[in-house]
């Protein structure tokens, strides 16, 4: 039996896409091993959305060659999509498969052990109007499943590669992913998160279909489905429509990812980003009517070419008045082949990353100042593994609905079940909680029949 290692850099679809691809090694019989341990093919699936994702990235790929100079080297993922000759000039790199085409890597293995020639299997991402259906069946993880419901990027943001990595909007067929919403339910998945290149431009593409009709249709039809969580969601496509959705569902979690990259208007203007601070405020005033007790994470990027200290506060104080409950905050990094890497204002790193400590600060009191507003509330939380600081004190860890990390006495069998936990103590990153008992369908059922 062939052995397959796996090793992922990069983002949440990165991810899904090495459970795809996992998939297809399993289903020609391969066994899966550890990326430390040697394999006889191992897949590499790389990033590009930094130029340390490159760099990261070849340092994994000559990792894999030390490890076994006899495997099979197959490099996939953006950084191959992006850049391959770069790739096959790394010695000892076999095949190449960019961000499509991955159905194709098992032949391209059969085709280099016969012809011992390396194979450069990337083509024209721009020329892809189609959606690559990769199904996955179940992860490796047993808590929250990942479904992928679109791929590529129209926006083109100035310091952004990764419409050149993946290409242009493309949907995936809305009973394609119904299915597949069943199957990760039926394989015993209570939370699904949407996730996407530009998740929340789904169906942008589609005659007649949009993602509030994704988002209706998944609700109706897939049963047993707890919880539906939007990986990421542009406020411009918040629209009405979709507030009304996320306002009736019993299902669709009280959190949303919205990035906001800057909130001075000056800045988003340079980053080509399509909307203004004003018009990001009025739909998020309006997501929280709909939505009381919302919890609104978001990525932020600081020092981006030109930004002056006044624009820098005018993001900062948006933040704040807005109460987001957590950010992610990156320093702008130059991305070669971007316009922003090409603006000749580029800011001092010694500033940026003074900005940076600032908005974290910001972060931390405001993620605290959240999570109190739930101290003494009994929550809903899925666990999701012993908690990590400590493995032997019988604690396990999982998420809120609203995304709160919370601590609790639990045992093995309540992983990935739905359970209700009072918040005993807030805090951040973690908060304390007191179990008080499973919600479990069966339960629910009898109590549903006496009512």
């Amino acid at each position: 039996m062939s052995s397959v290692a796996f090793h992922t850099l990069g983002c949440k679809v990165n991810h899904y896409e090495t459970e795809a691809i996992w998939q297809l090694f399993k289903s020609e019989g391969y066994e899966r091993v550890d990326f430390e341990s040697t394999s006889d093919v191992y897949v590499i699936n790389t990033c590009t959305v930094t130029n340390t994702g490159d760099k990261k990235s070849r340092q994994v790929i000559r990792r894999a060659v030390r490890k076994n100079p006899d495997a099979v080297i197959c490099v996939t993922g953006c950084y191959a999509q992006t850049s391959p000759a770069e790739i096959m000039a790394i010695p000892g790199v076999d095949i190449v498969v960019g961000t499509q085409d991955r159905t194709k890597m098992l032949e391209y293995i059969e085709q280099f052990k016969n012809e011992r020639q390396p194979i450069n299997g990337v083509k024209n991402i721009m020329k892809n109007r189609v959606y690559e259906e990769l199904d996955v069946p179940a992860f490796t993880d047993r808590t929250r499943a990942s479904l992928k419901i679109q791929e590529g990027c129209n926006n083109f943001c100035t310091f952004c590669i990764i419409p050149w990595a993946r290409g242009l909007m493309r949907s995936r067929d809305p009973k394609e992913v119904i299915r597949q919403a069943q199957q990760l339910v039926d394989a015993g998945y209570k939370e699904i998160v949407l996730t996407g290149i530009h998740t929340g431009g789904y169906g942008q593409d589609l005659k007649d279909y949009n993602l509030a009709m994704l988002l209706r249709d998944l609700e109706a039809e897939v049963n047993g489905l707890k919880r539906i969580r939007i990986s990421s969601i542009e406020a411009s496509q918040l629209t009405d429509e979709v507030i009304e959705v996320i306002e009736k569902s019993k299902i669709i979690v009280r959190h949303m990812h919205i990035p906001l990259q800057s909130g001075s208007d000056t800045v988003l203007k340079r980053m080509r980003r399509k909307y203004t601070m004003a018009e990001y405020a009025e739909r998020l005033v309006k997501l929280k009517k709909a939505l009381p007790g919302l919890a609104v994470t978001s990525d932020v990027i600081v020092g981006f070419p030109g930004e002056t200290e006044e624009e820098f506060m005018e993001t900062y104080n948006f933040i704040k008045d807005h109460q987001f409950s957590e950010l992610h905050v990156f320093p702008y990094s130059k991305r070669t082949g971007t316009p922003a890497a090409r603006m000749t204002d580029q800011i001092d790193e010694e500033i940026k990353n003074e900005r940076v400590h600032r908005l974290i600060a910001l972060s931390d009191q405001l993620a605290k100042e959240y999570s109190s507003k739930f101290e003494n509330e009994v929550l809903e939380v899925i666990p999701e593994e012993k908690y990590k600081e400590d493995p032997d004190s019988g604690l396990y860890e999982g998420y809120t609905d609203n995304y709160l990390k919370v601590v609790f006495p639990a045992t093995e069998d309540m992983v990935g079940k739905l359970v209700r936990v009072k918040i005993t103590k807030a805090g951040y990153p973690y908060n304390e909680g007191q179990f008080v008992r499973v919600l479990e369908d069966t339960v629910e059922k009898e109590e549903l029949k006496a009512i």
